[in-house]
């Protein structure tokens, strides 16, 4: 499902119960981290719940290489934010993913005024992380 369905599919939830139903359907969907990405590498910071992103890069010999992600949590609402984040995110070129307003686009889900203060920090810091990894890969072709 592409970020663009998402969107559509939260335009049919009205209330907030529903929407938080929904991001945990999402995180239930998540491909499988496995078990030995769940290290200190892959941790994010400033997250309150465990949350893991494994980076992959594709043509690494590209001006603007293609990120993939794959995430997990250990709180179930957690992961699917992660799940949104990697609709978001995975499968885009470098420079796509630095650019890309992730708080906009979470005030397009309706999530920003519902979240606590501690998931929005933690959302912040996946959000950072992914950009900073994007950002990386785009310095090492420079």
């Amino acid at each position: 499902m592409s970020y663009d369905e998402l969107v559509d599919d939260f335009e049919f939830l009205d209330d907030w119960e529903d929407r938080y139903r929904y991001v945990i359907e999402l995180g239930r969907g998540l491909e499988p981290l496995p078990p030995e990405a769940h290290n200190d590498a892959n941790k994010v910071h400033g997250c309150v719940s465990q949350v893991w992103l494994q980076t992959r890069i594709e043509n690494t010999d590209s001006p603007d290489p293609v990120l993939h992600f794959l995430g997990d949590s250990d709180a179930h609402i957690v992961s699917g934010l992660v799940a949104i984040m990697l609709r978001l995110f995975s499968g885009k070129s470098a420079s796509q993913i630095v650019k890309t307003d992730a708080l906009g686009a979470l005030k397009e889900l309706g999530l920003d005024e519902n979240l606590t203060p501690q998931r929005s920090n933690g959302l912040a810091a996946m959000v950072q992380r992914i950009q900073s990894d994007a950002q990386k890969a785009l310095d090492k072709q420079t």
